[in-house]
């Protein structure tokens, strides 16, 4: 486990609030001014326990929410560093109910907003699917090769187990497709960078305002940012371009699979990311 930094670690998710909505809510709500810090995990990467290690270092080190990862042998959202952790998961013996493990133990100390692909959820139907998650404490799913045509019924059994299922939106979605979109999102809006997979890229300020301001026009719930940002400088450029929250993956997964204390190596990226966002 890695050190805390001087920000003394909290509870995010208060025994009061009942809905995965109103745990995200809170959670971006609390770094008003500023965005809130959202990084990723692999579950099972590179095995359970470190995962729940990983995840404990980032709520130690000023995470706000974690956005956990479900691996998948063909994960199309993926980047290689991504998609050879999930590959390293899968051979390790990574399933859904044991990310959902790691998800239940996270869920006291921050939201987890679990990411999946479709046939997963398909896989144990969409009913059976939400009430898992938000039986494991899970608030809520993003589902990246969901398309909003397709979306009703897995919208339809997260709503009834209070999991906000989260779209994305790209810089090649339309003003009208951003419109639809941003009506029917729940928890917050991902917005994605820039066209492509995951990864760790050199994304600026001005890249980062002209998507946000498109997206925010049509937004009725916080708008996330991720996909290429991995310093604290990038950080802090997007949320000075308006993001209200800042989602940082390859980066971490990099460095979880680089050191021989993958806990404390990525717990010490999140402080310095959290450091990034308080300036």
């Amino acid at each position: 486990m890695s050190e805390p930094t001087s920000k003394p670690a909290r509870d995010r998710v208060p025994a009061v609030l009942q809905t995965g909505h109103d745990c995200i809510a809170a959670a971006f709500a609390l770094r008003a001014g500023s965005a809130a810090l959202m990084p990723y995990l692999m579950g099972g990467f590179p095995d359970m326990a470190i995962s729940r290690a990983i995840g404990e270092a980032y709520a130690d080190n000023g995470a706000d929410l974690v956005e956990l990862g479900v691996p998948f042998s063909d994960p199309l959202a993926d980047g290689p560093v991504v998609h050879a952790a999930g590959t390293a998961a899968l051979r390790a013996g990574a399933t859904l109910d044991g990310v959902l493990e790691v998800a239940q133990a996270l869920a006291p100390r921050l939201p987890v907003v679990l990411m999946c692909y479709v046939n997963t959820v398909l896989a144990r139907g969409p009913e059976a699917f939400a009430q898992a998650a938000r039986e494991a404490g899970v608030s809520g799913l993003i589902v990246p090769d969901l398309p909003l045509e397709e979306a009703s019924e897995i919208e339809q059994a997260c709503e009834a187990q209070a999991v906000a299922l989260v779209p994305l939106v790209a810089p090649t979605t339309s003003d009208e497709r951003l419109q639809r979109i941003g009506k029917r999102a729940r928890g917050f809006l991902y917005t994605v960078s820039v066209t492509g997979t995951t990864g760790e890229r050199s994304g600026t300020e001005d890249d980062f305002r002209a998507i946000l301001q498109r997206v925010h026009k049509h937004a009725q719930v916080p708008v996330a940012l991720g996909f290429g940002i991995s310093t604290p400088e990038q950080a802090a450029a997007a949320a000075r371009a308006g993001a209200d929250g800042v989602i940082v993956g390859s980066r971490l997964v990099r460095a979880a699979a680089e050191s021989d204390d993958p806990a404390a190596a990525a717990g010490a990226i999140v402080a310095a990311l959290a450091a990034g966002l308080a300036r």
